[in-house]
């Protein structure tokens, strides 16, 4: 496995096992241990998605040494703040049956960010925490977080495909020392991703699929991307894209596949803000 290394030094796998919208909780457990079994050992999930539980579980049968594994979460909005994010990361653990994360993320740019980092950094240096960062931060909002705090984010999880490539994000985050990682790589198979005839054509040069040409073009361009499945034989598919590499003109046609905009919404869109910000999460 391909690892990155983050900005204090942790190594991440380049390549991880989403469980966003697998809300069934035996479904998510098999799905986790499937992909454990294939070999994936980084594993990401949310408190917001409602199966912490059925991840812990996974990971506990599972008998993978907690060493070799790279378990993220994140915070919810509502759990924002300084004492709200130190009651809600333990829950977390219990939830997971962890000692420590490797990765905690706060997930949306709102509500009291700043006190929930100042918790984070606190978790960070009592190593319950090994790397601490942020999800769906634009870079005005990123860089205000690194300017006003002592320990910069790792991560900034972004919606990253094929669509909406994020290319200068990308370039202000490595500025900036922050990783880029992906969520979403496959747009939820929006704007017909496959069926898309570039994608394929590239893909039967490979004799790879549209989805494995997708990762692999996120690892070529050093994203982290964590794609999801409940498939058994999709999750071994998505994972076997170390065999083979996308031509310099490969990654040039699919970069002129950007379309420069979102497959989902604005995070600066008012009534996304408060669509998000009125989440509650019944846990």
């Amino acid at each position: 496995m391909q690892n990155i290394i983050l900005n204090n030094g942790i190594k991440m796998p380049i390549l991880g096992f989403g469980v966003y919208q697998i809300t069934n909780p035996e479904e998510c457990e098999i799905s986790v241990q499937n992909a454990l079994g294939v070999g994936y050992r980084s594993i990401d999930t949310a408190a917001s998605y409602l199966n912490e539980s059925a991840v812990g579980n996974a990971i506990k049968k599972s008998k993978v040494p907690r060493e070799e594994l790279f378990v993220t979460s994140k915070l919810w909005v509502q759990d924002t703040g300084y004492e709200k994010t130190k009651k809600v990361f333990e829950k977390t653990l219990s939830r997971l049956q962890l000692d420590y994360l490797n990765l905690y993320l706060i997930h949306q740019p709102y509500g009291d960010v700043y006190g929930s980092w100042r918790a984070m950094e606190e978790l960070y240096k009592e190593g319950k925490i090994r790397a601490i960062g942020v999800a769906n931060f634009h870079p005005d909002r990123i860089l205000d977080l690194i300017l006003n705090n002592e320990i910069t984010p790792a991560i900034n999880q972004i919606e990253t495909n094929p669509f909406n490539q994020q290319i200068a994000t990308q370039q202000f985050l490595k500025e900036n020392k922050v990783q880029i990682e992906s969520w979403a790589p496959f747009a939820e198979g929006r704007n017909k991703l496959f069926q898309n005839e570039t994608l394929s054509s590239i893909g039967m040069k490979y004799n790879k699929s549209i989805a494995q040409v997708i990762i692999r073009w996120l690892i070529q361009r050093e994203v982290i991307a964590i794609p999801k499945s409940v498939k058994k034989e999709r999750i071994a598919e998505n994972f076997d894209v170390f065999d083979f590499q996308l031509s310099n003109q490969d990654m040039s046609t699919i970069a002129q596949m950007d379309m420069k905009t979102t497959m989902f919404f604005d995070h600066r869109d008012p009534e996304a803000v408060k669509r998000l910000c009125n989440r509650k999460l019944d846990i």
